[in-house]
């Protein structure tokens, strides 16, 4: 009898020295990603489904979209509600889908899909995730190509939950280089933007989490010289380039299996429910491409 078939299919090992990742064939998600016996992410097993989003690519859009319903260049769209407690399309359309792996080596690997036309969105994406190891850490680099006949709306995100010492948040050092943060209601759509400060957010300078009930989107964000934000969990720093002007940041209460032992990290082109306030979304023209990457270095 053939062995069961993986939940998140195809399992791809990549190694630099005492690194190890593993990508996923389902939805090209990172499952694992460590240092010698040392967890940097919160993952899940070869045996198991993929819970609370994580390690997940969230294309062609990330986070949330009020009542599955849009707009673009003057047609109304409507989308599966598959948050149906709150009436919202979440994360994308390619995360549970089948991608194919296109190289691998040692130390890197490739996937790809095309995302076809659907109802809620008839646009046509090819897409390409690159995962890679290097003294510096892991570098994750998702391209994603209009390859259909007329403009598209896209975003796209991640979904890693950083895993802490000790396994719970509260008392680990997190900065958040951001100056504004997004305030949401009940079902996590964004009702204005304001200041850190202003909402007891500020992580500008490291401190611990302690009680605070992280689900934000934080934005506004300072860079270094290389354009880069970096967030920083204990001695764990996730960067992401200046493609990702957003950058959720959740404690994961209300999920049991990773509720305050890790925290997500989310880099995002856009801002929540930015297909129909048009925050941050990018309209790629035919044969346009949008290229973004972000990366976990481990520190000492």
């Amino acid at each position: 009898m053939d062995s069961p078939l993986s939940p998140s299919g195809e399992q791809v090992e990549i190694v630099f020295g005492e690194q190890r990742a593993v990508a996923v064939g389902v939805g090209a998600g990172l499952r694992t990603y460590s240092v010698g016996d040392r967890p940097l992410l919160d993952g899940y097993g070869a045996d198991e489904v993929c819970t609370s989003g994580r390690g997940q690519l969230l294309v062609p859009w990330p986070n949330r979209i009020k009542d599955g319903s849009y707009a673009f260049d003057g047609r109304s769209h409507q989308l599966p509600l598959n948050e149906p407690e709150r009436r919202n399309a979440i994360h994308g359309l390619a995360r549970w889908t089948h991608w194919s792996v296109v190289d691998r080596a040692g130390d890197r690997a490739a996937f790809e899909h095309v995302l076809y036309p659907q109802p809620g969105y008839p646009f046509s994406l090819a897409l390409r995730v690159d995962y890679s190891l290097s003294e510096q850490g892991l570098t994750v680099r998702t391209e994603a190509r209009n390859v259909g006949p007329g403009p598209a709306p896209y975003g796209g995100g991640w979904h890693p939950y950083l895993t802490v010492a000790g396994g719970v948040v509260n008392d680990v050092e997190l900065r958040v280089p951001a100056e504004s943060v997004l305030v949401a209601d009940e079902r996590g759509l964004p009702v204005c933007a304001t200041d850190v400060m202003a909402e007891r957010l500020d992580f500008r300078e490291p401190r611990p989490i302690g009680a605070a009930r992280l689900d934000h989107c934080f934005t506004a964000l300072e860079r270094d010289d290389r354009r880069r934000a970096e967030i920083t969990l204990g001695k764990t720093t996730l960067w992401a380039d200046e493609s990702y002007a957003y950058v959720m940041v959740f404690t994961g209460d209300g999920l049991p299996d990773v509720e305050r032992r890790s925290l997500a990290v989310e880099p995002m082109t856009c801002a929540p429910n930015a297909f129909r306030t048009g925050e941050g979304l990018v309209r790629l023209a035919p044969d346009e491409a949008h290229v973004s990457s972000w990366g976990i270095s481990p520190g000492a």
